[in-house]
């Protein structure tokens, strides 16, 4: 998952009873598909060339089963890890925030929503009868990818839906080696435990 054309569109399908997406460029052209394993007790996302599932490229894998501190390991298809990603616990209620490990474990780049008001006020809305279908047009998170000295590298933002199954993901700056393969991969699992939480 390198040179990518941008934007990237994550798509959520709603015929299935799993929670998977496919990932399109900005041509259209479909770059994989990703598919959450249902009934598992530690979280498994499988990463495919296409919807057939033919060719696996990536597998995503939790290192215990519930924790606030879960920390999920990408693997290629050659059975060599390329990087993490790890939710930061507790400073995650209010603004969801993750970082990005490399290869050799080294905390390199950082995930944070942009604006936590928008969760809030979603969350609200939504439980209002009648106004809360049309929560997914107005409250749409935006989440931005930065280095350690604050570079802003990539950003995903929601698009507006009644499903919020459509996702954007915008490149700001020129990626370093190495990071756009995690910056993906972490954009991909995070995008599912988001949707989790609601």
């Amino acid at each position: 998952m390198n040179n990518l054309q941008y934007p990237l569109e994550f798509q959520f399908k709603v015929t299935t009873l799993s929670n998977d997406f496919l990932v399109r460029d900005a041509s259209g052209a479909t770059l994989s598909y990703v598919r959450q394993k249902l009934f598992k007790f530690i979280d498994e996302i499988s990463v495919y060339q296409d919807e057939s599932k033919s060719g696996l490229l990536y597998t995503i894998k939790a290192n215990k089963w519930i924790d606030f501190s879960t920390t999920y390991t990408f693997t290629n298809a050659a059975g060599a890890e390329v990087g993490r990603v790890a939710r930061k616990g507790w400073a995650s209620l209010w603004q969801s925030r993750y970082e990005v490990f490399d290869e050799k474990q080294a905390q390199d780049l950082l995930i944070q929503e942009e604006n936590p008001w928008v969760k809030l006020g979603d969350a609200l809305f939504s439980e209002i009868p009648i106004i809360g279908i049309f929560t997914g047009y107005v409250f749409n998170p935006s989440y931005l990818v930065t280095r350690p000295d604050g570079t802003a590298v990539v950003r995903l933002q929601k698009q507006p839906s009644i499903l919020g199954r459509r996702f954007l993901v915008s490149q700001l700056n020129e990626f370093e080696s190495g990071e756009e393969e995690r910056i993906v991969l972490s954009l991909m699992m995070m995008i599912l435990l988001e949707r989790r939480r609601g």
